[in-house]
């Protein structure tokens, strides 16, 4: 599996495009499709995964098939597979009531929108969001397995590394 990061818009929004073979997998399509795009020549799309809804994450949705997107409102909380791409849907709430984080247990790989980012969280000062809500969904995610951190702005980090230095793990 193949992973490319390509960051749009004018919040500099990560948007992922997880490929195996000729599939692809997008992960936050946040805007400036003409970036996207290269990324997906000779690939099909066979989905394309939103961890939340604010407009920096998907204001480039509009170019692809809504039948193949992926969200906190038609997508199974747990196990799922898509294609070759088999990963966990994990209800991460606290930045946005309906925030998702990905987990790609084989690749080690988890995305995490803007609920978690190196060395902070989001913000939870907007509607929807809630404090308590974020102090629950990072003591879910602490225990999970050391993974690769993939957030929706700014740089990637690690659980580990995460769960030992970001001062938000030391508050659950």
């Amino acid at each position: 599996m193949t992973l490319d990061r390509v960051v749009v818009g004018s919040y500099e929004t990560n948007c992922y495009i997880l490929s195996l073979e000729s599939q692809a997998l997008v992960i936050d399509p946040g805007d400036e499709f003409s970036k996207i795009e290269p990324y997906l020549k000779g690939k099909q799309v066979i989905g394309v995964l939103v961890t939340h809804g604010h407009s920096d994450h998907v204001g480039a949705l509009g170019n692809f098939d809504e039948e193949k997107v992926y969200d906190f409102y038609n997508l199974n909380i747990g196990q799922n597979e898509i294609g070759p791409f088999t990963f966990e849907a994990i209800y991460t709430p606290g930045h946005t009531d309906d925030s998702l984080t990905y987990y790609f247990a084989g690749e080690g790989m988890m995305f995490t929108g803007d609920f978690l980012f190196k060395g902070t969280v989001g913000r939870t000062d907007f509607p929807t969001g809630n404090k308590a809500s974020m102090r629950s969904s990072l003591k879910k995610i602490s225990k999970y397995p050391d993974a690769h951190v993939y957030p929706g702005h700014g740089k990637d980090t690690t659980l580990e590394h995460e769960n030992q230095n970001n001062i938000y793990f030391s508050e659950i």
